[in-house]
C-alpha cells in the first residue's frame, strides 16, 4: 500500500480506535510507539500504540488486562519474551523456532497468538544495509559465513535460528554457560564459545552480534565495550540495542575499521508484521520512515 504524505494534523482518535503497545521493564528506551504512531498518522489508521512499563511478576496480569481492554495485541520486549512465548495459546512457526515471543495478537475468538518477528527482521536489515559476509577457504573458493552470538536469550535464539535458515553457521556465547548450553539443545548445530574466549576468538567469524541489553542507555552496563583487536577485518559488528544509536562496542568497531549495523533497522523491520496485524496496514520501511525515528519525532 503506497503511503499518503504525513500531514502534521494530528490523527483524530475515536472510541473505534485499534489499540497496540509495547510490553517492556524497562520501557522508556524503546522506540517502537514513535515509529507505530508515525505509521498510523501516516496511513491515516484510527489508531494508538503505547509504552507498557511491566514488571515481570505482573506480566500475565497486564496481558490479560490489556486483553480485556479491548487491545490488539501488543510487541513485546526485554525481559518478557520468554514470558509471552508461555502465555501465548497458538505459536507460529516462528515462534516456535525462536522459543521466545516478541509480538502477540489477541484474536477475536480470545485466544493469544505468538509471533517471533525478530529473527527475520535481524536478516531484513543486514541484507537492505548490502552487507556482505564472504571468507575464503584454503582453497580459494568462498567458505560458509560464520557468526557468534552475545547472549543466549530470547532475542538470540530468534535470531540464530534465521541465520541457520540462511545456511549461516552459527556460534553463541553467553556469561552463564548454562544458557548458553540450553539454547545449543534447543537449536542443533549451534557451536559454542566460552564467555572468557570469545574475545581472542573473532578472528574466527564473519559476523558478531551483540543480542543483550549490554550497552544499552539505562541498561546493566551502558558502557559495554570488549576489546575487538582479534577481528579480522571483514568482520561485521551488529548491535540490535538502538539506544544509544551508536553503542559503545559500534563505536569501537568502527575505530577497527570494521563494517558495522545498528539495532534501528531491525527494529524498523520486525515492527511491519505486527502493524499489519493489529492495524491491517503493511508500512513500507523507508528513508522517511528512518529519518522520522532517527530525530526522534523532531521536524
Amino acid at each position: 500500500m503506497k503511503a499518503p504524505a504525513l500531514t502534521q494534523a494530528e490523527q483524530r482518535i475515536t472510541g473505534r480506535a485499534r489499540l497496540a503497545g509495547v510490553l517492556g521493564w524497562p520501557v522508556g528506551h524503546s522506540r517502537s510507539p514513535l515509529l507505530h504512531n508515525y505509521w498510523l498518522r501516516r496511513y491515516g489508521v484510527d489508531g494508538a500504540y503505547v509504552p507498557l512499563p511491566v514488571k515481570p511478576e505482573d506480566f500475565a496480569t497486564a496481558v490479560q488486562g490489556l486483553k480485556a481492554a479491548g487491545f490488539r495485541g501488543a510487541n513485546v520486549t526485554i525481559p518478557h519474551k520468554e514470558a509471552a512465548y508461555r502465555i501465548a495459546d497458538v505459536l507460529d512457526e516462528s515462534a516456535r523456532r525462536a522459543g521466545a515471543v516478541n509480538t502477540l495478537v489477541f484474536e477475536a475468538d480470545g485466544s493469544i497468538r505468538g509471533l517471533s518477528t525478530d529473527g527475520d527482521g535481524f536478516v531484513a536489515s543486514l541484507k537492505a544495509e548490502g552487507l556482505k559476509l564472504a571468507r575464503l577457504d584454503r582453497h580459494g573458493g568462498l567458505a560458509q559465513p560464520h557468526a557468534l552470538l552475545l547472549g543466549a536469550g530470547g532475542a538470540a535464539r530468534s535470531i540464530a535460528a534465521a541465520l541457520q535458515a540462511t545456511g549461516m553457521r552459527v556460534s553463541v556465547t553467553n556469561r552463564t554457560r548454562d544458557r548458553a548450553d540450553a539454547l545449543v539443545e534447543a537449536l542443533p548445530g549451534l557451536g559454542v564459545c566460552p564467555w572468557e574466549d570469545w574475545e581472542k576468538a573473532l578472528g574466527a567469524y564473519d559476523l558478531l552480534v551483540n543480542t543483550t541489553s549490554l550497552g544499552m542507555e539505562g541498561g546493566p552496563d551502558p558502557a559495554f565495550c570488549p576489546s575487538l583487536k582479534a577481528a579480522g577485518r571483514g568482520l561485521v559488528v551488529a548491535d540490535i540495542v538502538y539506544v544509544p544509536r551508536k553503542t559503545p562496542l559500534l563505536a569501537e568497531a568502527e575505530r577497527q575499521g570494521l563494517q558495522t549495523l545498528g539495532g534501528l533497522g531491525m527494529l524498523l523491520h520486525q515492527a511491519r508484521l505486527g502493524f499489519l496485524e493489529w492495524f491491517g496496514v503493511n508500512p513500507e520501511v523507508d528513508d522517511a520512515t528512518r529519518d522520522y525515528v532517527l530525530r526522534g519525532g523532531r521536524s
